[in-house]
């Protein structure tokens, strides 16, 4: 696989992940406590990606407001995190 190829994977991956930690905390009512800890392991995963050049910081960064954006909900929960 390229680097270009895992930098995409990596991306979708993330993008997944923020997706599904939105839909948890939209339909499931999940305590704030979970979804900050999963939040969490989710930006820690973000960081050691950008750490090991899997995606730039401005992507990651991007991914990360667009997920907000798109579910307000997840941005005060990330910053708690």
């Amino acid at each position: 696989m390229t680097d270009r190829g895992r930098a995409q994977r990596t991306e979708r991956i993330l993008i997944a992940r923020l997706e599904e930690l939105a839909c948890v905390l939209e339909r499931t009512g999940a305590p704030h406590e979970v979804i900050s800890r999963m939040l969490e392991s989710a930006s820690v995963a973000t960081m050691n990606a950008v750490a090991l050049n899997l995606i730039s910081a401005d992507i990651a960064t991007d991914i990360w407001r667009e997920a907000e954006t798109k579910h307000p909900e997840i941005a005060p929960l990330r910053r708690a995190a």
